[in-house]
């Protein structure tokens, strides 16, 4: 089974994502704040992850980063999902390294597709 890292402070928005995702069939880390989210990534390796970006300590851009600085990491798929909606917001996050830069509100239905799309050309 394909897992997932989810990473966002907010309880509902992360119970909801991973609601959505375990229906699809995908294995759900969740985690609730940046460091959580680092350690979680290194040590089960997930194929993707879900990050806010404004989360306590370690911000969703820095774990990003540290993601992709890491060669066991570095691979990663990353979505960021953020209220953060500005140019500038997105392009920090593209930056950093994110595949796909999603905004609050969301549509969780949205989402998933766009995670099944990334982890599917990610495997051709």
């Amino acid at each position: 089974m394909t897992a997932v890292l989810i990473a966002d402070d907010d309880a509902d928005i992360r119970d909801l994502v991973a609601f959505k995702l375990e229906q699809v069939g995908y294995d759900v880390i969740a985690v609730e704040d940046g460091q959580s989210a680092l350690e979680a990534a290194r040590r089960n390796q997930p194929a993707l992850a879900v990050l806010d970006v404004s989360m306590p300590g370690l911000s969703g851009i820095d774990v990003c980063r540290m993601l992709r600085a890491d060669q066991a990491t570095a691979g990663m798929l990353i979505v960021m999902l953020t209220a953060r909606v500005q140019e500038q917001d997105i392009e920090g996050g593209f930056g950093a390294g994110a595949d796909d830069y999603v905004t609050k509100p969301f549509s969780p239905r949205e989402l998933v597709s766009r995670i099944q799309s990334l982890l599917t050309r990610s495997r051709t």
